[in-house]
């Protein structure tokens, strides 16, 4: 039997949100490796087994899905949001290049998902609506030099910018100092989001401005969305405000 390796996005969480293509992908495979929340929201049949493994072995999920696709296993790993979003994707790909000739003849197919900015955007209005870019705060796999002079260089270019990653208890002080970095740049009447499992039954959308955007409203299930100079509120008396940013600008101010 040849095998297959599909690296699915399941969405941001709200099964709703899953694409019928991942649910494909899903209902064809035999075994998964994941991270175990992840994991978590898959219902699987009886045929199906699960490899769950921590957050921060993606490598090493990576290599042993290949391994057992090689194999001759109709394999599935998952990912929340999109896959290629600072997620599995790129893992998979990385342990392939460096890995036996045999994991390149594989049938591979990588399933998009709603990622979490998306789905922080739809909740607030349309801050992606004009140029935007992400960025991971986390430094594990960077300097945190580089991850600053990037901040500055989008602030100053007039993107909206998209944070991933943005806190942790290992790394507490990083988000305050990349909302200082960008008060040197944008407007502090910048709207900020803060979205927290955006489309769960946790959900938490919060908009306030550069000058009062707190750290202690993100976690690690938080995407936060900072606007550019073009950025706008409209106010809805009764109702949360949206945040837009207009599909033409002048360029940065």
């Amino acid at each position: 039997m040849t095998g297959r390796l599909s690296i699915v996005g399941t969405g941001p969480g709200n099964p709703n949100q899953t694409t019928p293509e991942a649910l494909a992908a899903i209902a064809a495979a035999h075994v998964f490796f994941g991270y175990g929340p992840y994991l978590d929201r898959l219902t699987l049949r009886d045929d199906q087994r699960r490899v769950a493994s921590d957050n921060r072995e993606e490598l090493s999920r990576a290599k042993d899905a290949l391994h057992t696709a090689a194999s001759g296993e109709q394999v599935c790993v998952v990912s929340g949001g999109d896959p290629g979003v600072f997620a599995m994707a790129a893992a998979v790909l990385e342990a392939m290049e460096a890995g036996p000739p045999a994991w390149r003849d594989l049938d591979l197919a990588i399933i998009p998902g709603v990622t979490a900015m998306l789905a922080v955007a739809a909740r607030a209005g349309a801050p992606l609506g004009h140029d935007f870019c992400a960025i991971s705060l986390s430094d594990n796999l960077k300097p945190w030099t580089v991850i600053e002079s990037r901040l500055r260089a989008v602030a100053i270019a007039g993107l909206v910018i998209a944070l991933y990653n943005p806190i942790s208890k290992a790394r507490p002080h990083q988000l305050g100092t990349a909302f200082a970095i960008l008060r040197e740049v944008l407007p502090w009447t910048t709207p900020v989001i803060f979205g927290r499992a955006a489309g769960r039954p946790d959900e938490a959308i919060t908009i306030m401005t550069l000058a009062e955007a707190d750290p202690g409203k993100a976690d690690m299930a938080t995407c936060v969305i900072i606007g550019s100079p073009e950025t706008r509120l409209i106010e809805r008396p009764g109702r949360s405000p949206l945040v837009y940013s207009p599909r033409s600008t002048g360029g940065p101010q």
